[in-house]
């Protein structure tokens, strides 16, 4: 079953058009890989669909409503959970205070959270800026799921962190859809990791779907095609 469905979305940011033709579908539970070169839609994708950006022309469908017309906050509302790329953690807030600035009641709670990332217990009473950031990236990923999302999407979640913790973050992206049947859409630029937890891939290049399928169907033509610098 289909929890989000874009449909030949069409974005602008002034003038400028963005995206021309962008269409995906998460299913209940599926695990997305959004792939691309820099520059190419990705996370004005990302935008369109937590409604921090209107698009122009197409349909944007989550759990059955069309959300084309909600504000940000009432996307959230719904399910739709953002670990935005850079982190953006409140520094001058603790760990616990970051953790709980926009939690919902769910399964998702501040215990939830540390069994996922103990470090964000033992750093509970540290303000956010004092964190590294590997330790920031997983609060930040924390935050988003006490807000006990149906999709949750990583925008970028291992980019410049060290190895060691790359493949912490992995892990515990790889608990996720293994434990708790969450929608994930995740952008990254490792082949290798996004294989061992995606079920799918859609690639954009210019603003535009052009491929999707299973991930273990994205061969070397495409990567080459697609992805290669």
């Amino acid at each position: 079953m289909s929890l989000l469905q874009l449909n030949e979305i069409a974005a602008f940011y002034g003038p400028s058009q963005a995206l021309f033709d962008v269409t995906l579908e998460v299913g209940e539970g599926e695990v997305v890989a959004l792939m691309g070169r820099n520059g190419m839609g990705k996370s004005t994708t990302v935008k369109v669909i937590c409604r921090m950006l209107a698009h122009a022309q197409g349909e944007v469908h989550f759990a059955g409503q069309n959300i084309g017309a909600l504000p940000s906050h009432k996307a959230a509302r719904l399910g739709i959970g953002l670990v935005p790329e850079g982190r953006r953690c409140f520094a001058n807030l603790t760990v616990y205070e970051n953790l709980i600035a926009a939690a919902r009641k769910g399964a998702w709670d501040f215990g939830a959270v540390c069994e996922l990332f103990p470090r964000l217990e033992e750093r509970r009473e540290q303000s956010s800026a004092s964190l590294s950031g590997g330790e920031q990236q997983m609060l930040a990923i924390g935050r988003a799921l006490m807000t006990n999302p149906r999709l949750l999407i990583l925008d970028e979640a291992t980019e410049g962190l060290a190895p060691v913790i790359r493949q912490e973050i992995w892990a515990a992206i790889a608990k996720l859809k293994a434990e708790t049947g969450m929608a994930i859409i995740a952008i990254d630029k490792s082949l290798r990791e996004l294989g061992q937890v995606a079920d799918r891939a859609v690639i954009l290049e210019k603003g535009r779907t052009v491929w999707s399928g299973a991930f273990e169907a994205l061969g070397p033509e495409e990567t080459d095609r697609y992805l290669g610098v």
